[in-house]
């Protein structure tokens, strides 16, 4: 006799453990774009995952969103997490813990309003085959939101200057450190449960406060050398904040918050 499927809302609660890779997305006031986060994931050549979006005080139906995807999903592994702490440090931070705490052995998080490529999960897992503990990805951006060619060439020229720039940069330079700087956009990375608790995670911050991508990349850095780019590991990211705010200032906020705009969450 065939058993009826498990409930939506008690899977999204539910504390079993987590499968193999444990994928974190915060989230907040993501009704927008959600959905088409978890679309991206849901076509996945490597599907052994689990998913754990993590909300931080959203007040529009991005929750709901969630909650109906997974109805329509059942095959996934969707976790909904609620953290009350403000931050993308601290909502993060939570999805990664869970994910350490329930048994997996990899770690990756992209965010809310990301698209993953078709085999972003199987480079990644490719990735750790070949021994990397920390894994960062190329951050491309989305193709559905204006940006012409030239405007995204532009950004991604910039992200290379950026890089460059933070190999130099005095914060990211001293004692301690075994290999050079590595930028780790927090929206494309994995790390494998081990390293994630032997470094301390992401700081549980606000983004306002402290970028917590590069926080965790300089924690790593002091533990091993086995972390890379790896271009083949691709997520398309908003362009929010650069039209909102002009690629300049948008590196600058980038660049230890030179330009402090008033609002923050560009949606």
């Amino acid at each position: 006799m065939n058993s009826r499927p498990e409930p939506a809302s008690a899977r999204l609660a539910s504390s079993a453990p987590t499968r193999p890779l444990c994928i974190a997305v915060p989230m907040l006031n993501e009704e927008k774009l959600v959905r088409q986060t978890l679309v991206s994931l849901a076509a996945q050549e490597h599907k052994d995952f689990t998913v754990v979006v993590v909300d931080n005080g959203s007040t529009d139906d991005s929750c709901s969103i969630v909650t109906e995807f997974a109805a329509e999903h059942p095959g996934m592994d969707i976790r909904l997490l609620i953290e009350g702490q403000k931050g993308t440090g601290a909502a993060a931070d939570t999805g990664m813990r869970f994910g350490v705490e329930h048994g997996s052995v990899w770690l990756a998080r992209t965010d809310s309003d990301c698209l993953a490529a078709p085999d972003w999960t199987a480079r990644i897992m490719a990735a750790f085959d070949d021994g990397l503990e920390l894994i960062a990805g190329q951050l491309n951006p989305r193709l559905d939101e204006g940006i012409s060619a030239g405007e995204r060439r532009m950004m991604l020229l910039a992200v290379e200057v950026a890089s460059f720039f933070g190999r130099i940069r005095p914060g990211n330079k001293g004692e301690g450190y075994l290999g050079p700087y590595q930028m780790l956009p927090g929206c494309n990375m994995a790390i494998t449960a081990d390293m994630y608790h032997r470094s301390g995670g992401f700081p549980r911050s606000r983004i306002e406060d402290l970028h917590e991508d590069r926080a965790l990349s300089n924690q790593v850095r002091k533990l091993t050398r086995n972390y890379a780019l790896r271009r083949d590991v691709v997520v398309f990211g908003s362009s929010r904040r650069v039209k909102a705010w002009g690629l300049k200032n948008t590196l600058a906020w980038y660049a230890d918050h030179r330009y402090r705009p008033e609002h923050v969450d560009i949606r």
